[in-house]
């Protein structure tokens, strides 16, 4: 693709994500869309799903995932310690003191990356950092953490050590043999979350009173 092209492509994604998110009515924006478009390009805000997968098993006190999806999907599943912000709360000022700090390294997740994006996107606008993605959102992190599939034939010792890594973490956190969880995928109301055993009822005894 021909660098102008491509420039213009990007300038494209950097106008609909602005558009989708919500209206800033409340803060001044201090980052310019030169400096946005800059910072889109360069990638900085992903996080990958092996570096989070590590960082949750190892109960990282450095981190907060927080899930900007709706109440309902995010009670469907969510990841370990995970707190929800829909998307549309992300300017709430009950959330300022969260989202700008210099603590902790806030995560935020989507089902793909498009809504986490949106919020990564306004934040930093607004001059916060500290604040960033998961790549690939939770369907990304099911196909490579909680159901990685096995290497080929012809691999790596590289590649053998992150299919064990992520079959280690996927037990760790309950995977293997989950679905990806798109909204027309997601599992109905009450299904269990992965990694919860659900307590079984036990039978009245036959007979008696």
């Amino acid at each position: 693709m021909k660098p102008l092209h491509y420039l213009t492509l990007i300038l494209m994604i950097l106008a609909l994500i602005i558009a989708l998110v919500p209206q800033n009515t409340t803060r001044p924006y201090k980052l310019t869309a030169l400096q946005m478009l800059t910072e889109i390009r360069a990638g900085t805000q992903f996080v990958s799903p092996d570096e989070v997968a590590d960082k949750i098993v190892k109960k990282d006190p450095s981190i907060q995932m927080i899930d900007v999806r709706n109440p309902r999907e995010f009670d469907m599943f969510s990841l370990p310690g995970a707190i929800n912000i829909p998307l549309q709360d992300i300017l709430s000022e009950t959330n300022f003191d969260l989202l700008n700090q210099g603590t902790k390294m806030n995560i935020f997740y989507s089902n793909g990356s498009t809504e986490a994006n949106e919020a990564w996107l306004l934040t930093r606008q607004l001059g916060y950092q500290n604040n960033y993605v998961l790549q690939g959102g939770l369907n990304y992190w099911m196909e490579t953490i909680l159901n990685p599939m096995p290497p080929g034939n012809v691999i790596s010792n590289d590649e053998i050590a992150r299919y064990d890594f992520r079959k280690a973490a996927s037990m760790a956190m309950g995977g293997g043999n989950i679905s990806a969880i798109a909204p027309s995928a997601a599992a109905p109301a009450g299904t269990p979350k992965p990694g919860v055993v659900p307590v079984q009822k036990k039978k009245k005894a036959s007979g008696g009173c």
